[in-house]
C-alpha cells in the first residue's frame, strides 16, 4: 500500500503543495503571486474583477475575492475549474524547479490536501471529500516522471 502524504497548512511539511504558497507564476503574459490568485481570477476572464484579483495583497484575499458571489461567476466554470487548476498547477511546478523535485520525490505517494475547509479540492477533513488537487498534483507527478524516464531512455539509447 503506497505511503499518503497529507498537506494543507504553509508552515507544515509539504506546504508548498498549497496553491497559497508563495512561488509566483507566468501565464498569458502576466505574473500572478500564487496560483492561488490566478485560480481565483480565472473565475472572471477578461473583466476587472480579474486584474483586481491578480493585484490581491494575499492569497487568502484573493481567495476571498473570488468566491465573492456578487461578483459575475463565468457561466462554464464548474466545467472548466480542473482544467484551469490544471495550467496554474502546471505553470508553478514548471516554472520552480525545486517544487519539481519535490513533487516528484513523492514517488508513489497518495498525496492529499487534508482539510474541512473543502471536500472538492481537499479531503473534507475525513476522507470523504473528493481531493481534486491532490489528484492532479498526482496526475502532473506522473507526466513528469514519464517524462523524465522517455529522456532517460534516449540518453541511453543514443549511446
Amino acid at each position: 500500500m503506497s505511503e499518503t502524504i497529507n498537506f494543507y497548512h504553509l508552515d507544515k511539511p509539504y506546504g508548498y503543495f498549497s496553491n497559497f504558497a508563495r512561488y509566483s507564476i507566468d501565464i498569458h503574459g502576466k505574473t500572478w503571486a500564487t496560483s492561488e490568485h490566478y485560480f481565483q481570477a480565472q473565475k472572471f476572464p477578461g473583466t476587472p474583477h480579474e486584474e483586481e484579483i491578480r493585484q490581491a495583497k494575499s492569497p487568502r484575499e484573493a481567495a476571498e475575492m473570488g468566491r465573492d458571489r456578487s461578483r459575475p461567476l463565468r457561466p462554464d466554470w464548474e466545467a472548466v475549474k480542473d482544467d484551469v487548476m490544471r495550467e496554474a498547477l502546471y505553470a508553478k511546478f514548471t516554472q520552480h524547479a525545486d517544487l519539481k523535485e519535490k513533487l516528484l520525490a513523492t514517488g508513489d505517494a497518495v498525496l492529499v490536501e487534508h482539510t474541512r475547509n473543502d471536500s472538492y479540492w481537499g479531503d473534507g477533513g475525513d476522507g470523504s471529500g473528493r481531493n481534486m488537487l491532490g489528484k492532479l498534483l498526482m496526475e502532473l507527478r506522473g507526466s513528469f516522471a514519464s517524462q523524465r524516464e522517455r529522456l532517460r531512455t534516449e540518453i541511453a539509447e543514443s549511446k
